[in-house]
């Protein structure tokens, strides 16, 4: 039998060059940066007014010290500084405190509202992030000394928030206007939006989850020292 009819007569099946389908881990990092990419003027916007919102909370504080110091008191009342000091000496519980309450957050107030009213939830969180500048204020020699490792916590954990007001604004736009996402209607496009913000949701995970590390052990490692340091 020669080569040729060899060839021809085998039928094992050939594995494609290509992947016929994406890895779903390419795709969970891929999607987000798709989405920012297709809208990355309405990204900056939204980022422009997480960050600007918590710099002029951090403004009017040291303008005004008793906005800052009211916001201290509120935190002291309703016990969030307790908690902040028993959990400060089990950094891992710590972080995993934080993590939660990141997590709420920014789903309460700023994925849940968008859900009923269109961009409810980025007015909201505006002014959520004005009184967390208020809090973070460099009022006290200590509170600025803290506020040099928890400038990178607030970049990330921010950076988290801007992502989830994004989709906000996405799924507000596409729920008014369907055709910005090529929807036929408003229910579709809310659909479609909708998708976008639970894409947008799951890329918040890694951010929050090292910020809330960060958080946790610069506050009870890397801060003593340095207000030793520094003091």
């Amino acid at each position: 039998m020669s080569r040729k009819t060899i060839a021809t007569n085998d039928h094992s099946p050939q594995r494609p060059l290509t992947p016929r389908t994406k890895h779903p881990l390419r795709r969970f990092l891929r999607k987000p940066f798709q989405i920012i990419r297709a809208n990355f003027r309405a990204y900056l916007t939204i980022n422009a007014i997480v960050y600007g919102s918590v710099i002029a909370g951090l403004v009017a504080a040291m303008v005004f010290p008793n906005l800052g110091a009211g916001q201290v008191v509120i935190l002291e009342d309703n016990g969030t500084l307790d908690l902040v000091r028993s959990l400060l000496n089990t950094p891992w519980l710590f972080s995993l405190t934080i993590l939660g309450v990141n997590v709420s957050t920014g789903a309460l107030l700023i994925v849940l509202p968008s859900l009923i009213a269109p961009f409810a939830g980025i007015a909201i969180f505006a002014y959520k992030a004005f009184t967390l500048g208020l809090a973070m204020a460099p009022t006290t020699k200590i509170m600025a000394v803290t506020l040099i490792p928890h400038s990178l916590t607030a970049l990330i954990e921010f950076q988290a928030y801007a992502l989830l007001m994004f989709g906000a604004y996405i799924l507000g736009r596409s729920w008014i206007r369907p055709a910005t996402i090529g929807a036929r209607n408003h229910r579709q496009g809310y659909v479609r939006g909708l998708q976008q913000l639970g894409w947008l949701s799951l890329s918040t995970l890694p951010l929050f989850i090292v910020g809330a590390i960060w958080e946790a052990f610069s506050l009870r490692y890397l801060v003593p020292p340095l207000i030793q340091w520094l003091l």
